[in-house]
């Protein structure tokens, strides 16, 4: 189901698309039980109208994460310990240990980079130090560094962008492909070896380039220790198939998935504007992308209300309950409210902040835009590519850039 909300004007996902004005996906979820309120709101990443808010302080979302990750690894250590049918556990057991690595990655590690997860320097440089040496991914400071200054600021969406070379370079889409050929690109790359193998190599060396002595013999002692523990314990298999795969191939399929919903591309001429720093244009290039579609209408009854309702809960549940826990992670649905509003304090309770800055008139903004469902939120970002100025975003324009960064710009 394909549902674009918006309140004026062209929704930025190809040319001559405009969008239908239909705000009341979450509210048909209603007729549920009271106490799935919260569960759906979760979910979809947006609450009903009049849902009190809940406040989640930050301190929260890391003990989720690492509570993730320890239980989804000790669901794996279960699964291989019992092996046969019990290897089914792997299931869950993986996703769990990703969705932890992500919500590490994309909340605590990204709010650590704008010095705004405790709001303390100290703290959150340490911390952010500690995941980005855990998951093997852009060193922090420099992550930090160009982040602000080439993703907050008047490069956002220019060659400038991490994110606009990791789609020019890394996946190799252009403007004018069409949105199929797009998809077959993509679909390759994720299972592509050779992908993966320079997508590892590039997280390994943009955590190494720039980190101090110190901190690459830590990681080499941590890992050695590591090593030195499954060679004793005789669980190499459990270090294996419970945390390097999930930290490498199931890590970056998330990755890369989530990179194709971010931010869509400016329309053809936006460079040439005079309003090119001004907010209207920033906020055309960030959506929200909730997960959820329409319940079905309570007129609906007997034998056809059943079958509707057995077919929305499997699509909940088989569809877009995966793409919320293993690729749009934590605020990621939201991540138009933060980059329109970086530094607020209220990202830890993301799902509600972003509906009271709606409900309040978005002071200053212009109005919010909405996608429903992860695979029409890549088509809006592919339809913006396709019809992208060439020009702008030629890929011999960026022939300087490091090879060690390109990968590393898939976590931007």
């Amino acid at each position: 189901m394909t549902v674009y909300v918006a309140e004026s004007g062209p929704f930025p996902g190809g040319p001559g698309s405009v969008p239908s004005i239909d705000s009341g996906v979450r509210d048909s979820m209603r007729v549920r039980p009271a106490f799935l309120a919260l569960p759906l709101t979760l979910l979809t990443g947006k609450p009903h109208t009049g849902q009190r808010p809940l406040r989640i302080p930050p301190t929260v979302h890391l003990v989720n994460a690492l509570c993730s990750m320890v239980c989804g690894l000790a669901l794996s250590a279960i699964a291989l310990a019992l092996g046969g049918g019990a290897l089914a556990l792997l299931l869950p057991g993986w996703a769990m240990t990703l969705h932890g690595m992500r919500n590490l990655r994309m909340m605590i590690f990204h709010q650590c980079a704008h010095r705004n997860m405790w709001a303390r320097r100290r703290p959150d440089r340490v911390v952010g130090r500690i995941i980005c040496a855990l998951l093997l991914i852009q060193h922090f400071e420099e992550y930090s560094t160009e982040h602000v200054r080439d993703h907050h600021a008047v490069h956002h969406m220019t060659l400038r962008d991490p994110t606009v070379q990791a789609f020019l370079l890394s996946l190799e889409l252009r403007p004018g492909m069409s949105r199929r050929r797009m998809w077959r690109v993509l679909l390759r790359k994720l299972v592509s070896p050779l992908f993966h193998l320079r997508f590892l190599r590039s997280r390994l060396r943009s955590y190494a380039a720039t980190a101090s002595a110190a901190e690459r013999v830590a990681a080499a002692l941590f890992l050695a220790l590591v090593a030195a523990l499954a060679t004793w314990l005789h669980a190499w298999t459990f270090v294996l198939v419970a945390w390097v795969l999930p930290l490498t191939f199931f890590y970056q399929v998330s990755n890369t998935l989530r990179l194709c919903v971010k931010h869509t591309f400016p329309a053809p001429g936006a460079a040439d504007r005079s309003d090119r720093r001004g907010k209207a244009y920033f906020a055309g290039l960030t959506n929200a992308i909730f997960l959820g579609e329409r319940a079905p209408a309570r007129e609906v009854t007997g034998l056809a209300a059943l079958v509707a309702w057995t077919r929305w809960w499997a699509r909940m549940l088989l569809v877009h309950f995966p793409a919320r826990y293993l690729v749009l992670t934590g605020d990621t649905v939201c991540h138009d409210f933060h980059h329109r509003h970086p530094m607020s304090r209220r990202w830890g309770d993301y799902v509600f902040a972003r509906a009271a800055d709606e409900r309040s008139g978005h002071p200053g903004w212009p109005p919010y835009r909405e996608v429903w469902g992860l695979v029409p939120a890549v088509n809006a970002v592919f339809d913006s590519l396709a019809a992208a100025d060439p020009t702008e975003f030629d890929v011999a324009r960026l022939a300087d850039v490091s090879k060690r960064k390109l990968y590393a710009a898939f976590d931007d």
